[in-house]
């Protein structure tokens, strides 16, 4: 998934309203930017190929450290416990929060991705499978980034109009990029341009996350 993802990030921002908005929208996305690195540096390793499944072409194929179990649960604590040290008060729950949010881009990957999620190192790989229809993924994805918004709005409301307006324009850049994404072929050979612009990717829509939380105060 991609801006699915995002929907945790949104409802968790009710949990606790003194962790930014942007915060969250780099910890649901933390093990794919980590992800970017390590397949920069050759750790990780994925191949394109063409109608691997219906909604991508990416056979990701050797993800130990980013995407098994015990990593994604370690990268969660790791990342909750580096936000936590930034603030005085509540940092058990800050830790929690943003734990929750790192966690939740494994649990929503396993609905979607094809078995190539490890429990255990590189073995014993698991994965739903939803990439191979199109049109469910889709809306699936749209639905969970749409709930998580709608909860965000209800539970942080803006102060101002122009703050709602802000949001739902933002909700609907991100489901176009999705598309664009979807339509855009992955040519061969590509990882390291692949890997970059994902990183682009998460780093523009955390910055933009971060301007809507301001104008919605």
């Amino acid at each position: 998934m991609l801006v699915g993802h995002y929907g945790p990030a949104f409802a968790l921002k009710g949990a606790d309203k003194s962790v930014p908005l942007w915060v969250l929208f780099v910890a649901v996305q933390w093990m794919d930017v980590l992800w970017a690195g390590f397949v920069g540096l050759g750790i990780e390793r994925f191949r394109v190929v063409p109608g691997f499944t219906a909604t991508n072409a990416l056979d990701l194929y050797y993800m130990p450290i980013t995407h098994s179990l015990p990593g994604a649960a370690v990268l969660s604590v790791i990342l909750g416990a580096v936000v936590a040290g930034f603030f005085r008060a509540h940092r058990g729950r800050v830790l929690l929060i943003v734990a929750l949010a790192v966690f939740s881009h494994w649990l929503i990957d396993l609905i979607v991705h094809v078995p190539d999620l490890a429990l255990w190192d590189d073995s014993y790989k698991v994965g739903f499978g939803l990439w191979n229809y199109f049109w469910i993924a889709l809306v699936l994805e749209f639905a969970i980034l749409i709930a998580g918004a709608w909860y965000y709005a209800q539970i942080v409301p803006s102060a101002r109009r122009r703050g709602d307006v802000a949001l739902w324009l933002f909700v609907g850049f991100m489901m176009l990029l999705h598309v664009v994404t979807l339509m855009m072929p992955a040519p061969e050979g590509a990882m390291l341009v692949i890997a970059a612009e994902a990183f682009a990717i998460y780093a523009i829509l955390a910055l933009l996350a971060a301007g809507v939380e301001r104008l919605r105060r």
